[in-house]
Formats: C-alpha cells, structure tokens, sequence
C-alpha cells in the first residue's frame, strides 16, 4: 500500500494483512503503565517546551492544526490535543462500573464530581496551554515516565520477543547463510527507510506517522541513574555480533555505501566463530538488571581504559546480532522455548549474557531454529519491527533480493577487547543471580489455536480483534470468577510522534457476556446477543481510542500537570475507580503477521496474565505469560481455558445459525 491509498474504515484497518496496517493495537509498556499508580512520578519533569510549527489550520477532529514531521518522510499531520475533560470523565466511569461494587462507584462519582468541578478543570487549562505550545505535549513525557525513568529491568518488563518462523538447519553452513540473509535484509530495510520509501498507510483520510521507522536503527538506551537517556546513530554502517560473549564490530556496507555481499558477511561471521573456542566475560548480563544496578555497573565499565570507546562502538551500532549457544528443544516445548530465548535469553548458563539489551533491535540466532527480535521499547512502537520482520520472511528465498552488493572496499571485522576488574565481577555476579530469578519466573504458554482464526470470525461479520479480547475477557472471568481490568493498545499514529493510547477492553457489556454463559438460565440466542454488544462496545471504544479519545494518557496528562507545576495530586487519582482501573490483570496486544510468528512479553502486575496473539487466517498464536511465584495464577491453566473458551464461542455462533443480514 502506497501513499494516497486510503483504509475507509477500522474494521478495514483492522483486517489487512500488510504489516502496515495489521498492527493496530500495538503493545506498549504494561508494567511501566501499572507503575505510573504508584510512585514512579516523583521526579519533576524538566521545565521547557518547543515550539510548535503551525503549517496550517483545518477543520478535523475539533480544529487541531497540522504539524510537519522531520526525518526522511515529510508528512503534514495531526496535532494531539487536549480532549474536554468532561467527555474524558464520562468515558471513564463506564470503564470502572464493572470493576467496582456498589460503595466504590459511589465513592468514584463523588471523586469525579469534585475533580471536575474543581481541580480539573485547573489542570484540564494547563494541558491545554501545553497543547498549544507542543504538536504532542505527549510524546516527551511518556518516552520520560513510561519508559526511561521506568526502573526495572527492561529484561521481560519492557523489551518484548518478536519470532520469526522455525527454522530448521541440517547443518552449521545452513545456519550462518540464513544468518547473513537475515543480517543482510535488515541492512536493505534501513535503506528503504533512509529514502523514505517506508509506505505511508492511511485510517480514513489521515495519513499515520512513520517518524518511528527512522528511530529504531541505531539507537541505544543510555543506563543514568533515575532516569536513562536514548542515544540516536543513524548514519551508522556497523553491526555488532556477540558470539559465545565476546564482541565484534562487523561493517554491513563497504565504503561507497554499498550493502556488503552475503558472502563477504559470510566469511567474516566464520572467522569470528573459529577464532573463539570459549566463553567470555558476562558483560552483556549487566544490561538485563535493574537499570540503577546497571548504571553503577556502567559508570564501573567505562571507567576501565579502553572500555570506554567499545562500549560506544556497541551503542553506535546499527542493532547487534547474537549468535547463541545450541540446545535441544522438544517439538512440542518449541513455542515456549522460542518466547523465552528472545525475551530473556534463558539465564546466564544459557544465552542471557549474549545480549545487549540497551540496543533498540537485537537480532537473535540459533542452531536450533530460534530466531526472532528482542526490541528495546522506549523510542517506537511494535509497527517497525513487524515490518521488518515481514521483510525478511519474504525475501529469504528471493535470490534476486541479495544482487547488486558490494564484495569489495570493505573493513574487516574487530575484536571489542572490554576488560574488567573485581568491582565490576561483582556486578556481574549480581546480575547473573537477578536474570536467573527473572527467567525462572516467567511461565510462558503460547497456544497455538488451529480450530478457526479470523476467516471464520469475517465469515460471522464479526471483528477479529474484539472478538479476541472478548474470549480473554471470558477465560478470565470463567478461570477467576470476577472481571478484570483489561489493556490493549491503540496506536496514536494519526497524530504526529503519536504513540498509543489504551483500549479499556473489560466494559459492562464483556462482563455480561461471561456471566450469561456460565449461567445455565441464560438460552443461546441471548447468549449470541450479548457477545455481538460486547464486540460493539470494543469495537467502539477502540475507534475512540485511535482517535486518541479514550481515557488514560488524557488523565495521566492531567497529573503529570500537576506534578510539572508543583501542585498536588488531586485525591481523584486516589479514587478506587482510577486505582482500580489500572491494575491490568490481563495485558494484551495484537501483532499481527502472515506468517508463523508471534511477539511476546511479561504480565504488567504480579497477579497478571500478558497475551499478545497473531490471528492468522486459519488459525491464531496466542503468547501468554504469568508470575510462577504468585499462586492465584498459572498460565497453562489459562490457555487451557482460553481454548476451551475459543471453541464453546465457536459453538455457540455455528449453533445460531448465519451472521445477520447487512443493515444497507
């Protein structure tokens, strides 16, 4: 799809299976979401606005004026605005009523009612002042709260896993020229995005900012103590590859800018692998801990002499590349071992040392079939990395895909020879201890579903996305026997630097659905009723939330107004209404692609669940984790109900007859 050409509609939008556009719930930091509740917004933000460079002023959604985006795509876009607080309040009670029992929403009402009447409506005229003055007065300070003053690890809590296909070598050769394609087409990607040749896709008639595509390559998140910085390379022409710990930098163009040759990535990839027959030092584990242990440990690293530049030769790199160590998996264990080799590498007597986790793409082989992304989250989306992700699965048997490269004017690669001392082993030590309890943690179950995927959903007019939230809304309720708030990610990319907004996916609506069928009273026509008004309300809500219209980054603007201008935070924050509401219990996104892959990530609270599925035509993926420590949840119990869920839903459909009759 090319510029101009138009998505009329969301369930348009929703449907398409170019990764352009199949992406339009996007997964965003969940636990960083939950902590914003609690203390994570004691620092002042810093004081400074920009400028906002009005192009032009236009009649759309309430006269917002369009802005120019930098980079190598200009694009005229949406300003994002400040929404009437009152629309965003009522919009928010209905989001809590199914939460709450009957002494809470009326306290909840009470919190609204004064909030609205007095200190937001104070608020609600300084997020406007900043709106005026900013084209997103968003973007900056949710890169800040979200992310980089966000201090867990960004191990399994921030930095999702995206897969590619199973692989399946007969032998080492096979291997590394699948790694030299890979390695390859991402380099070719990056040309595509530096023409400004990414397509520009259209909701409606809005065209969405690609800016994000730009900030990907390159780019690496600075460990500081309280709050990290993002460092941008993108004229780089390296890559890094970690091969049993060790570094080197390997140049992927020759001199003239020319991608080099596989065969040329090739040879050099196989003189590293024969020049190291043991492990190094564990430096790449200190970048999977608690990012205040991780600055220290930085402040220790850099200090050694010559450690320093390498490190910077690490962070400048176009993305780095592991290649780790072989281990058996069972067929069976395949999906689960693939999550958790990308999101955490399996601990430090398997491959988690391999890694630098700072660097926005990690590209991650094995012998074994494994391959995929780790994506550090803070400067983008899920939106580039599907697609370039799709891009590679589709060009790996393309031969015409490598002509034209370069085998010649090129620099070998080199050796990042860092050092350490006993001060920093001990670090090491400590991060060892910590990503092994982080691994040994997360229970991961990816259900594969092979019943029915969104061709059977299509088939019964109904949308694929909401129909999947409303089954995890159900598997919940029928597992726990109470609703839970529910998050799902919108993407903001209408607006320029948009990022996301949330989906509120449990409504009075999805409740309703689950308790009528686990009520045996309750006959399948109605049950049939309720599930189309729970995916009505979904689907509404959603196309609020894209618009920006939805209800928690409008809110969270408001305290952070508060907090920016040194007043305090109003006790509606306090309310059980807002507490409640953002204790995502079931954390979730779609990422969708054509192919066999899926992306994956933690639980947002200790008594979660995450899911992040890819329904395919005919089938779906759906990558579920949860905490092995808290006993109130277990994931292979979840899926297990999650299919026994998606197959009564199946049921009850088929058993009702046809999808009805179009309303034209």
């Amino acid at each position: 799809m090319h510029k101009g050409q138009s998505l009329q509609s969301y369930t348009d939008f929703e449907q398409h299976n170019n990764a352009d556009q199949s992406n339009a719930m996007q997964f965003v930091t969940r636990r960083a979401v939950f902590n914003l509740t609690k203390n994570a917004l004691q620092t002042s933000l810093k004081a400074g606005l920009p400028t906002a460079n009005v192009a032009a002023q236009q009649n759309v959604l309430d006269k917002r004026f369009i802005a120019t985006t930098d980079g190598p795509q200009k694009q005229n876009l949406l300003r994002y605005p400040a929404f009437p607080l009152k629309d965003t309040l009522d919009k928010f009670l209905k989001t809590v009523e199914p939460l709450l029992n009957a002494c809470e929403l009326v306290e909840t009402k009470e919190a609204i009612k004064k909030f609205q009447a007095g200190e937001g409506a104070e608020l609600q005229a300084l997020l406007e002042k900043a709106a005026a003055c900013e084209t997103n007065w968003l973007a900056r300070r949710w890169l800040q709260t979200a992310y980089l003053q966000y201090r867990d690890p960004v191990t399994v809590y921030v930095s999702p896993g995206m897969s590619f296909p199973r692989q399946k070598f007969e032998n080492e050769d096979e291997f590394l020229n699948y790694a030299v394609k890979v390695i390859y087409s991402l380099a070719r990607y990056k040309q595509i995005i530096d023409a400004g040749q990414v397509p520009i896709v259209k909701m409606g008639k809005y065209e969405l900012d690609n800016s994000q595509f730009s900030k990907v390559y390159g780019t690496c998140r600075i460990p500081q103590k309280g709050e990290d910085t993002l460092e941008y390379n993108p004229k780089s022409t390296h890559v890094v590859v970690l091969y049993k710990n060790h570094f080197y930098k390997l140049p992927i163009y020759n001199n003239k800018g020319v991608v080099l040759h596989t065969d040329v990535l090739l040879a050099q990839i196989k003189k590293i692998i024969a020049t190291e027959k043991k492990k190094g030092i564990e430096f790449g584990i200190l970048t999977t801990d608690n990012r205040d242990n991780w600055a220290q440990a930085y402040e220790e690293l850099i200090k050694i002499e010559g450690n320093k530049e390498h490190v910077k030769t690490i962070q400048s790199a176009l993305f780095t590349v592991s290649l780790d160590e072989c281990f058996d998996v069972k067929d069976d264990q395949f999906f689960n071992e693939l999550s958790g080799q990308l999101i955490h590498g399996g601990g430090s007597n398997a491959n988690s040392a391999n890694r630098w986790m700072d660097k926005t793409i990690q590209l991650i082989l094995n012998r074994n079939g494994i391959s995929g992304f780790c994506y550090e989250h803070s400067p983008a989306e899920g939106q580039p990395i599907a697609n370039i992700t799709d891009y590679v699965s589709q060009n790996l048997c393309n031969d015409k895909h490598y002509e034209g490269s370069a085998r010649d004017n090129y620099p070998c690669a080199a050796k990042l020879k860092l050092k350490s001392n006993n001060t920093l082993n001990r670090y090491i030590e400590k991060a060892k201890k910590n990503v092994n309890e982080l691994a040994e943690n997360l229970h991961v179950n990816v259900l594969h579903f092979q019943d029915y995927g969104k061709g059977f959903l299509k088939q019964q007019k109904l949308s694929p996305d909401s129909y999947i939230q409303i089954a995890l809304q159900y598997a919940y309720y029928k597992l726990h026997k109470v609703p839970a708030a529910q998050y799902e990610s919108a993407h903001l990319r209408i607006y320029i630097n948009g990022r996301t907004e949330t989906i509120r996916s449990c409504s009075n609506e999805s409740v309703a659905f689950a308790k009528a069928m686990l009520d045996e009273c309750v006959d399948d026509k109605k049950r049939v009723e309720l599930l189309r008004a729970a995916i009505n309300s979904h689907r509404a809500y959603t196309t609020n939330a894209l618009q920006g219209k939805g209800v928690d980054r409008h809110l969270l603007g408001l305290k952070l107004m508060a907090i920016e201008n040194k007043k305090p935070v109003p006790e509606f924050f306090k309310s059980p209404g807002y507490v409640k509401s953002l204790i995502f219990r079931v954390s979730t996104s779609q990422v969708a692609t054509p192919n066999l892959g899926f992306m994956s990530y933690g639980p947002a609270v200790d008594d979660g669940y995450a899911c992040c599925y890819n329904p395919r035509e005919n089938d779906m993926i759906l990558a579920c984790t949860c905490w092995r420590n808290n006993h109130t949840t277990d994931v292979d119990t979840f899926t297990c109900v999650l299919r026994e869920v998606l197959l009564e839903m199946q049921k009850l459909l088929v058993g009702q007859g046809s999808a009805p009759a179009s309303k034209l």
